[in-house]
């Protein structure tokens, strides 16, 4: 039951950020929210593997992912900062 829950939600976050992209007009909705969630969890995936040579590495959770997945790089960055901060 989780399961459906988990994927109902991310179809639901992935169905608003296309919302705001055909807000903002952009020519290709679909395409660009993908793109923005692809390239965040790449950003994720590089602070973790590069974390071992700079000593700095984010967990993997459902909040890390789920907000490096809506936000992108900015999301990443800011976990990043906080990650700083609060340590």
């Amino acid at each position: 039951m989780q399961d459906v829950i988990l994927l109902l939600t991310a179809c639901g976050v992935f169905g608003l950020l296309v919302v705001i992209q055909l807000v903002v007009r952009a020519p290709r909705p679909v395409q660009r929210a993908a793109g923005g969630v692809i390239t965040g969890l790449f950003a994720l995936a590089a602070v973790n593997l590069t974390g071992f040579f700079t000593g700095v590495s984010l967990p993997l959770s459902p909040l890390t992912i789920g907000v490096s997945g809506a936000a992108g790089i900015p999301g990443v960055t800011m976990m990043l900062l906080l990650n700083l901060i609060l340590k």
